[in-house]
């Protein structure tokens, strides 16, 4: 009788038994996530440490996070532009038709026989501030009417013209009809504009080479990356980590359950002495400028993950040598940090501002409460 729980063994085509081993997954080591795309020489974006384990998480929380302050970096800069474009245009005018006593008396819409416009006032007296002579002929009003019309940019156009018979003063009724020809076609226009943006989006979202934030793969536990696709007047990696950094600091609110630190990268090359000097020249030209008169103290953070094959003092002397000489290295009072975290054969370099003062861009610790 066979016991329960012992697992049948399998025949193959010869005949040979063979029992079937249940596959685990490794212990400590990183699962390749299907579709990914490894990291590489030529990228930047955002390094950032995690719990371990929870790579997946994390990198959903850190693009939501990086994308909600890269909108309000773009919101921020482009709100100042929009008065001025306001103010620019014309302002509406309010049109008013000038009516003569004779004209208003042989109408059959029941008008008073005063002249009298929707706010009581006459429109004689309000528009050439003397009375009308009855016995006059009606010659006169139509120059007057003529010359008031070409002083506003109006054709001549007799108020019969004007007026379709309806109960409602011409003035009233042309206005109400022009705002629902225009209000029906700015409805028209914004409805196709935002079916093509939402298209436009969905679009993007399903193509992977379009999207702004792309996550790829490291290659190493508790820490992923996120490629940014910079365009023009975009801001860069260094602005977004600064702006998340701050406003965490100010407010002390949590905004992530996975993500430990989160440091800018604007370089990325092979971990090698000459690469690395090569591809840092335009970060120094840029933030370490030779002709200056304030030079800058600096520091190298320097961090090596699944690479015990490279020399650490090398790398930090090859990155400080590159730095021209009016600046200055001070480990302890640093303006600003020059971050090199090699992970696997890529280097991935940075330039951080207030990085003892920001808790080492930890944002946990930043959103902790204070003790």
């Amino acid at each position: 009788m066979a016991t329960a729980g012992k697992s049948k063994p399998t025949t193959t085509s010869d005949g040979a038994k063979s029992k079937k081993r249940k596959q685990f997954l490794p212990h400590n080591r990183p699962v390749k996530k299907k579709g990914s795309y490894p990291l590489r020489p030529g990228v930047q974006g955002f390094f950032i440490t995690c719990d371990g384990g929870r790579e997946r998480q994390a990198s959903r929380e850190a693009i939501n996070v990086i994308d909600s302050f890269f909108e309000e970096l773009l919101c921020g800069n482009g709100a100042a532009s929009i008065p001025a474009e306001t103010v620019s245009k014309p302002a509406n005018k309010k049109i008013k038709f000038n009516y003569s006593e004779s004209e208003s008396s042989g109408d059959e819409d029941g008008d008073d026989d005063d002249g009298e416009d929707e706010n009581g006032e006459n429109e004689s007296e309000a528009h050439t501030g003397e009375e009308v002579d009855p016995g006059n002929s009606g010659d006169e009003n139509a120059e007057l009417q003529k010359e008031d019309k070409q002083s506003h940019g109006e054709t001549a156009e007799t108020p019969e013209e004007l007026c379709s018979g309806a109960g409602e003063p011409p003035s009233k009724k042309q206005c109400l009809e022009s705002c629902s020809s225009k209000c029906s076609l700015k409805d028209n226009k914004e409805e196709k504009s935002i079916d093509k943006l939402i298209e436009d989006e969905i679009k993007e979202l399903g193509d992977k080479n379009k999207r702004r934030f792309v996550t790829l793969d490291s290659g190493c536990n508790g820490v992923i990356f996120i490629q940014m696709r910079k365009q023009d007047g975009d801001p860069g990696p260094r602005d977004i980590v600064q702006h998340i950094m701050q406003s965490a600091a100010s407010t002390r609110k949590h905004m992530s359950r996975f993500i430990l630190r989160v440091l800018p990268i604007e370089v990325a090359c092979y971990a090698s002495e000459e690469e690395i000097s090569r591809a840092i020249k335009p970060l120094v030209t840029q933030y370490f400028p030779l002709e200056t008169e304030h030079p800058q103290k600096f520091a190298v953070l320097y961090d090596a993950r699944a690479n015990s094959g490279i020399d650490r003092m090398k790398i930090i002397n090859s990155v400080a040598k590159s730095v021209p000489g009016p600046h200055k290295v001070d480990l302890n009072n640093p303006d600003k940090s020059i971050v090199v975290q090699i992970v696997k054969t890529i280097c991935l370099i940075g330039v951080v501002e207030k990085y003892k003062e920001l808790a080492k861009y930890n944002l946990r610790q930043l959103t902790s409460p204070r003790s």
